[in-house]
């Protein structure tokens, strides 16, 4: 989790905008009395204002919280990779005026967009730091980054006209977590952002293109065993039976050994892998925790040294930004399989 981050200090945003607003009445009035209207003005009336965006206002339920965008937010702040990467995908980059919090290098095909984008910060910007792009939306991979110590509470953004987004996967409100994640609600996600952001033929295009992807994907047919594990020495860290890591592991046709666990990601002892015994062993590679180093403590630890999956070095390999709701589980999948293909599970 970001430390060391820094209390939310709004008002210098708010005191920004109350005295250009007061400059432009100021002048607008000094206008009036100084010069008035000439005959082809009066002939020649102002426009009219443009019409509203077809389809706005737009209001959502997101975890519990009711988010309303009166018309396309042009400036969002994307705070995790999963966030970063949904904007990135839409073809919203140019949107974006800060990003916070990634989990590792953008995908390939989405390296050199990523690379433009402004950097706020590598860990969960402030509400200070965030609040001085004048965003219109704060749009995070976790609730948790909606805090007085992080990016700013909900309500007090709200308060400033600002909007939030939570990527509806990662809400902790029991009401509002998934059953059991399925990738059409990952889909469901990718049309409910377009449509705050005004894209929706956008999202058409991107749920066509991974369905497709997806379709392609033969899952492995050997009934094997599976540990999912994230972090954690002591304790392992592993992905349980409602979240990401289940919906990929079901699609790649691999049985979750904590599975029957009702969360998303869960402590989990080692003596229950021991007593579990996976056939395979998914790695979850990030900076702060390699998969090399869950491969050298899964062979120095007597507790799990003599796992068949550990003895075979039966590992798959995913970076950490690939294994939350998003736009990279489709590939996720793909990639999953095709290391399976490699490995022996015979011996």
């Amino acid at each position: 989790m970001p430390a060391h981050l820094r209390p939310a200090h709004p008002v210098p945003r708010v005191t920004r905008r109350t005295a250009a607003t007061g400059v432009l009445a100021v002048a607008l009035l000094a206008g009036c009395a100084a010069a008035p209207p000439t005959a082809q003005e009066v002939g020649n009336p102002p426009a009219p204002a443009a019409p509203a965006v077809t389809g706005f206002p737009v209001t959502v339920d997101n975890c519990g919280t009711e988010v309303t965008v009166a018309a396309p937010p042009q400036r969002v702040v994307a705070i995790k990779s999963s966030a970063i990467e949904m904007l990135l995908a839409l073809g919203l980059g140019d949107r974006v005026v800060g990003t916070g919090f990634p989990d590792g290098p953008a995908p390939e095909d989405l390296a050199v967009a990523a690379a433009a984008l402004p950097v706020l910060s590598d860990q969960v910007p402030s509400a200070e730091v965030v609040l001085e792009t004048e965003p219109d939306l704060v749009y995070a991979g976790w609730e948790s980054s909606f805090s007085a110590e992080g990016a700013g509470e909900r309500a007090a953004l709200a308060d400033l006209g600002v909007a939030t987004y939570v990527s509806p996967s990662a809400c902790k409100e029991p009401a509002y977590q998934p059953d059991r994640l399925t990738f059409e609600e990952v889909f469901a996600e990718v049309t409910e952002v377009a449509r705050l952001l005004g894209v929706p033929e956008a999202a058409e295009e991107l749920v066509a293109t991974q369905q497709e992807v997806l379709d392609g994907v033969e899952p492995d047919d050997r009934g094997l065993t599976a540990l999912w594990y994230s972090s954690g020495t002591d304790v392992p860290y592993v992905g349980a039976g409602i979240g990401a890591p289940q919906m990929l592991m079901d699609a790649a046709g691999l049985t979750n050994v904590a599975a029957e666990v009702q969360d998303t990601w869960t402590s989990f002892g080692w003596e229950q892998v021991v007593a579990d015994d996976p056939d395979v062993i998914v790695l979850v590679d990030s900076a702060w925790n390699t998969a090399e180093h869950k491969r050298e403590l899964l062979a120095s630890n007597p507790a799990t040294a003599n796992l068949d999956a550990v003895r075979h070095e039966r590992y798959v390999v995913l970076p950490f930004a690939s294994t939350e709701a998003g736009v990279r589980n489709v590939h996720a999948v793909a990639e999953v399989v095709r290391q399976l293909q490699t490995l022996d599970v015979t011996g």
